[in-house]
C-alpha cells in the first residue's frame, strides 16, 4: 500500500458530453492543424496529403475491405490581388467574419503563414472567436435543414 498511499486519490464523475462550444472550437483547431501542416509542407516544396481508411465494397464479391485513401485538404490561404497572402478561417462551408465585413488576414510574405495560423488556432482554443464559430455553425445547420 506505499506506492498508492503516494498518490491523490479522489472520487471524480466522467463528463457524458462536451459542450456544443468546445466540440465546435475542437473542430476548428483540427482543421487548423491541417493547414498548419500544409503551410509547412508548401514551405518545404513537398506536398501534404494525410491518410484515412475508407470502407470499399468489392463489386465482383461484395466484400467489404478498407483502403487507405488520401484525404484531400483544401488550403484556406491565397495570394490578393495586391501581391499579399490572405488566410480565412472556415467552418464547414462558411468562412468566419473575424469583425463586421472583414473575413481574412493579410500577410506580407508566405513566411509568416505559419505563424499567423498558429496564432489563429490558439485564439480558437482560448474562446476569441466562439461568437463568429456560433454564427458560421448556425448558418451551416440552416443550409442543411432547407
Amino acid at each position: 500500500m506505499g506506492v498508492l498511499s503516494s498518490l491523490k486519490l479522489v472520487s471524480a464523475k466522467r463528463p457524458s458530453a462536451l459542450p456544443s462550444v468546445q466540440l465546435r472550437r475542437n473542430k476548428l483547431c483540427v482543421k487548423l492543424m491541417d493547414q498548419i501542416l500544409l503551410a509547412k509542407a508548401l514551405a518545404e516544396g513537398k506536398t501534404y496529403a494525410p491518410k484515412r481508411l475508407r470502407n470499399v465494397r468489392d463489386s465482383d464479391t461484395g466484400a467489404i475491405a478498407q483502403v487507405e485513401v488520401s484525404k484531400r485538404v483544401r488550403p484556406w490561404f491565397f495570394t490578393a490581388d495586391s501581391g499579399k497572402v490572405c488566410v480565412q478561417l472556415r467552418y464547414g462551408s462558411r468562412t468566419i467574419d473575424f469583425s463586421k465585413g472583414k473575413n481574412s488576414v493579410e500577410i506580407s510574405s508566405s513566411t509568416e503563414l505559419v505563424s499567423v495560423l498558429e496564432t489563429l488556432k490558439s485564439a480558437v482554443e482560448t474562446g476569441e472567436l466562439d461568437a463568429q464559430i456560433d454564427v458560421a455553425a448556425e448558418a451551416v445547420k440552416a443550409r442543411f435543414k432547407a
